[in-house]
C-alpha cells in the first residue's frame, strides 16, 4: 500500500509539473500549511506542482502521511532537515510561503460567554486565550516573506492585530459550500483574496445558538451542533484552492 501511495504521489507530482510547462515556466513554491490535519490546502498546492507540507500534531485525515509532517509547526516553521510521516528526510532553505490554520478555541469571539460566565473575566480561560495569542503571534511574525494567518474573528479582549481581510466560504467556488462562516485572514507580503464564482448564501454554515435564533430555520446551520468541531473547522475547498491559485500566482510573478 505504501509503495502504491509512493508512486501515484510521484505520478500526480510529474503531471503537475508538466501542466505547468506548458503554462509557459516552472516555478515551484515551498509552502507549510501549520495547524492542518485536513490537507485541503495542502492539496490544492500540490495539484499545482509545489512543493507543499501540511504539519499538525495528529495525523493527517486527508490521506497524504507522505506530505505531513507529524509534530510542532513552530519547529517546522525554521527549516531545515523536516521528516514526513512515511519517513522520507527532506531540505527546506526557506519556506517561501507560509498559511497557518493556529487552534482558535480560547480566541474566538464566539468563546465569549464561557470568557464572560456571570458577567466577570474567567482568569483561567483568559490565561488559555494569552497562550493562544502566543502561539498565533509566533506565525504572524515568523521570518518567513509571505505569510496567511487563518482564524475567526477573535475576542476584542486579546488585542489582536486588526486582520487584512474578511472572507466566507461562498465566495470561493461557493456551490458546493453556499454557507456564511466569517473568517478572518492576516496577510503578509500577500494581496487580498479575490472572489471567485460567489453564490448566494443560503444561511450559516455553524448553527446559532442565541435563544433569540433557536426558531429560525436559517439559523441553524449546515453543520449540526454536536458535531467534532475538528470537522467543522476544516478548510473549505473553495477557499482552498484560492489560496493556492491567487497566492501562488502572486509569488510567481513577483519571482520570475
Amino acid at each position: 500500500m505504501t509503495l502504491i501511495r509512493l508512486l501515484f504521489s510521484l505520478i500526480f507530482w510529474v503531471l503537475a509539473i508538466l501542466y505547468r510547462i506548458l503554462k509557459g515556466g516552472v516555478v515551484i513554491l515551498r509552502v507549510l500549511i501549520a495547524c492542518e490535519e485536513s490537507q485541503e490546502v495542502c492539496k490544492a498546492f500540490r495539484l499545482l506542482g509545489h512543493e507543499a507540507y501540511s504539519c499538525d500534531i495528529q495525523p493527517p485525515s486527508g490521506g497524504h502521511p507522505e506530505w505531513h509532517i507529524l509534530g510542532n509547526a513552530l519547529t517546522a516553521l525554521q527549516g531545515g532537515q523536516i521528516v514526513t510521516m512515511d519517513g522520507t528526510q527532506h531540505y527546506v532553505e526557506q519556506w517561501d510561503l507560509l498559511i497557518a490554520h493556529p487552534p482558535c478555541t480560547y480566541l474566538s469571539n464566539a468563546g465569549a460567554r464561557w470568557l464572560w460566565a456571570g458577567h466577570k473575566l474567567n482568569q483561567e480561560r483568559y490565561q488559555q486565550g494569552l497562550e493562544a495569542k502566543e502561539f498565533f503571534m509566533a506565525f504572524y511574525n515568523a521570518q518567513i516573506k509571505h505569510i496567511c494567518v487563518e482564524n475567526p474573528i477573535p475576542s476584542a479582549v486579546y488585542e489582536m492585530p486588526k486582520p487584512s481581510q474578511m472572507i466566507q466560504p461562498y465566495e470561493f467556488y461557493g456551490k458546493n459550500h453556499p454557507w456564511t462562516k466569517k473568517t478572518c485572514l492576516w496577510l503578509k507580503g500577500l494581496p487580498n483574496l479575490v472572489p471567485v464564482e460567489a453564490v448566494e448564501p443560503k444561511g450559516p454554515y455553524c448553527p446559532c445558538g442565541t435563544s433569540a435564533n433557536k426558531g429560525n430555520v436559517r439559523n441553524r446551520g449546515a453543520a449540526k451542533r454536536g458535531e467534532d468541531a475538528k470537522n467543522r473547522a476544516k478548510t473549505f475547498h473553495g477557499i482552498a484552492r484560492a489560496f493556492a491559485e491567487q497566492f501562488s500566482e502572486y509569488i510567481e510573478n513577483e519571482i520570475r
